[in-house]
């Protein structure tokens, strides 16, 4: 063998070393935030490279964030759980998975960003759709995601309730105008990024509710032109809480790095790149410098008409809840 071909076997071997010994972090993660954390995963792998010297990778795991959460219960390896409601988060913690004081660890109630629930419609709104109100019309079809299996649907479904306690509507109204709503969604998507696919790729419905960041997600993936955003008069602030999966980190080996990744989204780059995905920032400096793509819009928070949402599953989306009394499966 000669010198050159050892000294390029020693080096492939260096590397190959170099890169097996690099820790590996999976994310855990709701279905219209894969863009996001791509590129937040890249900002961080080299940002933790330039303090720290070492290398990591990270993976991602995307579905309905509720399918994310039972996943992990039922043995999904992810370090670190980015959901779009503190209940999947909550489940997990009630099986001893998450700290049970985990709003405790990041600021913000470890939630580094939030979102809220707009209405994307064909292009040009051929069916005049501008509030809340229009999607119990007859003949308009809603395309929501099940609020039993994605924060995306309880979001939804809290927002539209919301909608009507807004304007001075008592709880028996609000039912009665959801039920109307849920009798015009033909389907019932299983997360968000399917709730898109039946909207745009199979055609179905003229309104697709969804969190304001789709907006952006869906013109990069189908072109401009496609959808227009409606802004309704008011919807919820819609928290995306995060989380370390402590029976993963003791495992692994990766606590810091975790804490580390998940205290990033509070940098300014972390809140800079989520103001680029149309993710609200909790900076307001970021969140000023974007003004232009997050449009003004009254909102209201879980707790000015649920309580908490640990309170509204209970009410609304377990098993034989609000929810099921509301709507009969197609």
């Amino acid at each position: 063998m000669t010198t050159t071909i050892k000294l390029a076997l020693a080096s492939l071997a260096l590397a190959t070393g170099g890169l097996a010994s690099a820790q590996t972090l999976l994310n855990g993660s709701y279905d219209v935030a894969r863009e996001f954390y791509k590129d937040y995963n890249a900002a961080f792998i080299a940002n933790y490279k330039k303090t720290t010297g070492k290398d990591i990778r990270i993976d991602q795991s995307h579905a309905g964030s509720s399918a994310v959460a039972r996943s992990v219960a039922d043995g999904l390896d992810a370090d670190v759980v980015t959901m779009n409601t503190t209940t999947d988060i909550d489940f997990l913690a009630d099986k001893g998975l998450v700290a049970k004081d985990w709003t405790q660890r990041f600021p913000n109630d470890a939630s580094p960003t939030t979102s809220t629930m707009v209405f994307l419609v064909r292009h040009g709104n051929p069916k005049g759709i501008k509030d809340w109100t229009d999607l119990v019309k007859p003949g308009v079809q809603v395309i929501v995601v099940n609020p039993k299996t994605g924060g995306n649907g309880r979001m939804a479904y809290l927002a539209a309730w919301g909608s009507v306690r807004k304007k001075g509507g008592s709880d028996a109204q609000a039912a009665e105008f959801v039920g109307k709503l849920y009798k015009n969604v033909p389907i019932l998507a299983k997360g968000g990024r399917d709730a898109t696919s039946i909207f745009l790729q199979r055609n179905t419905g003229d309104v697709l509710i969804t969190f304001e960041s789709e907006v952006l997600s869906v013109n990069r993936e189908f072109g401009e032109g496609k959808v227009d955003a409606v802004y309704p008069s008011s919807s919820i602030v819609a928290e995306n809480p995060v989380a370390v999966i402590e029976r993963t980190v003791a495992k692994k080996g990766t606590g810091e790095v975790a804490k580390a990744y998940l205290a990033y989204l509070y940098s300014d780059v972390g809140q800079e790149i989520a103001a680029k995905h149309a993710i609200r920032p909790r900076s307001a400096a970021v969140l000023k410098r974007y003004a232009n793509v997050f449009k003004p819009i009254q909102q209201f928070t879980v707790k000015d008409y649920f309580g908490s949402l640990a309170e509204a599953q209970k009410v609304h989306f377990n098993d034989g809840g609000q929810f099921d009394k509301l709507y009969t499966v197609k």
